[in-house]
């Protein structure tokens, strides 16, 4: 399975959505442009950012076609499952596969603690699904409560020829390192998964990184991975550092409304988030104005430098 084109910088794309809560065709549309003409590599539907916990199953597949045909097979699209059961996600693998996703990337199941033998069924049985389309796993204990251990995921990407990746979102250099160590000398990608990291992650062999901020700042968030498969290793790492206040200050937010918050302030106009979720107060908006200052990103196309 040809997978070359799973690298680089993969948004996990913003959902807005009008007063009734439906997605808002002009802006997501206005959205993809603006990370597509930022220079990212790809585009994750529905991800943890992308609130896929809040659409439901008919304005995902709306959602999902309107990028696919913004994007115009300039980047691949992805389609994020998060669903519990093993069949819905495989409902919606299916689905993704028929709107002209390129690929799609599944997260452990949420709420339950499954054992891995369990694990490996669940994951095995939604790539059987669609088994001529690229899988990723998602792996997020912040969210999920546990994590994928290496010996499964070594074992998944062995055994299933469509699982060729995953994104990992522990934050746990040694765990990202294990995901690529267990699988240096095959084809299986490895994503770092957290936006402070993606230096760290390209160091030890990541393939690219699913990166929230590119959402805002593709340019700037696109340029540490540029300028490391370029050999400017120390470019890279001062981009690194460079972002990370922008993407510390959302912590102050509530997830994952911090995104919404610092894409508005950028002017690109998403809209308030799904509720119960608000948009940040005042204390909080200030906060991300002055980081936005500091990194000197006003009224940058992309997020590059004034």
């Amino acid at each position: 399975m040809d997978t070359g084109f799973i690298k680089g910088i993969v948004p996990p794309i913003l959902t807005p959505v009008d007063g009734n809560e439906r997605i808002d065709e002009a802006k997501l549309r206005r959205q993809v442009n603006h990370v597509i003409e930022g220079g990212v590599h790809g585009i994750l539907a529905f991800g943890s950012n992308g609130e896929f916990y809040m659409v439901d199953d008919d304005e995902t597949e709306r959602g999902l076609k309107i990028i696919v045909d913004q994007a115009k097979g300039r980047v691949p699209v992805f389609l994020g499952i998060g669903a519990v059961k093993t069949r819905k996600c495989a409902q919606l693998a299916k689905m993704g596969g028929n709107a002209g996703a390129s690929g799609i990337s599944v997260l452990q199941p949420m709420f339950l603690k499954p054992n891995d033998t369990e694990l490996y069924e669940h994951f095995k049985a939604i790539a059987a699904s669609v088994p001529g389309l690229p899988m990723l796993l998602y792996n997020n204990p912040g969210r999920a409560a546990y994590t994928l251990g290496a010996d499964l995921v070594e074992r998944l990407a062995a055994d299933c020829d469509n699982i060729v990746g995953i994104k990992d979102s522990s934050g746990d250099m040694t765990q990202t390192m294990e995901f690529i160590r267990r699988t240096r000398g095959t084809d299986f990608k490895v994503f770092g998964g957290k936006d402070t990291l993606i230096f760290a992650a390209l160091v030890h062999g990541a393939a690219g990184a699913v990166a929230t901020t590119a959402n805002m700042f593709p340019g700037l968030v696109c340029s540490i991975y540029e300028k490391f498969v370029s050999g400017d290793l120390a470019g890279s790492l001062e981009e690194q550092y460079r972002l990370l206040p922008l993407r510390l200050t959302m912590d102050k937010a509530s997830f994952p409304v911090g995104t919404k918050d610092l894409a508005n302030l950028m002017g690109l106009e998403v809209g308030a988030p799904y509720r119960p979720n608000l948009p940040s107060g005042e204390p909080i908006l200030k906060a991300m104005r002055n980081a936005i200052e500091q990194a000197g990103v006003y009224g940058c196309p992309g997020g590059g430098r004034e």
